[in-house]
């Protein structure tokens, strides 16, 4: 489980003789348990009209904000080898949950979301850089810092940073509209990626947007922005190969939770630049670097 604590705000009102006051509790986000409900929900089906979604604006649950954003992993922590048979089968059971379809309200607000870790390893600052859209102008950030709660195993590596991405995604003052995340989303050996994991457990539309391939085959797109070549495995496409710069490295595009495929290309462009990454991704890494220095 994810817990986050923080210290108390003002001072406690004085309780009469011989009453005991309750100790404290920390409030406590389901992640490793079986989730209650996502920390955000509720989104208004899309409708698309040149690459942009439009509609009703979801009706966001606005969360409480954490006193601080101080993280630990309760459920499994880094002093033993993680359970591979329970994760593959929790992946399992996100991946059931995981809906690749357009459900996106009016989009105003993309969060970007990165994790820095320090040398050793053992600590974690977690970054979400909220950015407007179409302009793609900052507007609002949040760090969550915790200790790492387990090491690095290809295929595993939402236990390893989800934990500080949610609680990083739980200090913002309201839900952003669309969430990236440097990593996969269905193009994963058992079609859950750090993208499905996290759109599953915030309720929110989130995109995978990787450096690299970790599953499929594909061709080389061609050399200009735009341009993209299907990934494919087992003859199921389950991503895009992304040129978003001319002449530059693609992406790995794929849908992680409440987008279309098509949409999560159009809409990855729509966040770009100058540079490779989109812009939102671009911002995060920067506010997670800076704030493990």
């Amino acid at each position: 489980m994810l817990f986050v604590t923080g210290p108390d705000q003002g001072k406690a009102p004085r309780l009469p003789p011989g009453r005991r006051r309750p100790g404290r509790r920390a409030r406590r986000l389901s992640y490793f348990a079986q989730p209650q409900s996502p920390i955000w929900s509720g989104h208004a089906t899309a409708s698309l009209r040149d690459h942009n979604p439009v509609g009703r604006r979801p009706p966001g649950i606005r969360p409480p904000a954490p006193a601080s954003g101080r993280v630990s992993a309760r459920g499994y922590t880094g002093d033993r080898p993680l359970d591979l048979a329970w994760a593959r089968q929790e992946q399992e059971r996100l991946a059931a949950q995981v809906v690749l379809a357009d459900r996106l309200g009016r989009l105003e607000r993309v969060a970007g979301l990165d994790v820095h870790f320090s040398r050793d390893g053992r600590q974690a600052w977690a970054a979400a850089a909220v950015l407007s859209f179409p302009g793609l102008e900052p507007l609002e950030q949040a760090v969550a810092r915790g200790p790492v709660p387990m090491p690095y195993v290809p295929g595993f590596l939402s236990f390893r940073e989800a934990p500080a991405m949610l609680a990083a995604l739980a200090r913002l003052s309201r839900p952003p509209g669309l969430l990236l995340c440097d990593g996969q989303g269905m193009a994963h050996p058992r079609g859950c990626g750090l993208a499905c994991h996290l759109g599953v457990m915030s309720g929110l539309p989130c995109i995978g947007v990787a450096k690299s391939r970790l599953l499929g085959r594909h061709r080389p797109p061609s050399a200009k922005r735009g341009a993209w070549a299907p990934l494919l495995h087992q003859d199921q496409l389950i991503g895009a190969v992304l040129r978003t710069v001319d002449g530059v490295r693609p992406l790995y595009v794929s849908p992680g939770h409440l987008v279309s495929l098509p949409t999560a290309i159009a809409l990855t462009l729509a966040c770009g630049g100058r540079f490779r990454l989109p812009e939102p991704l671009r911002a995060a890494h920067r506010l997670a670097a800076a704030a493990a220095r």
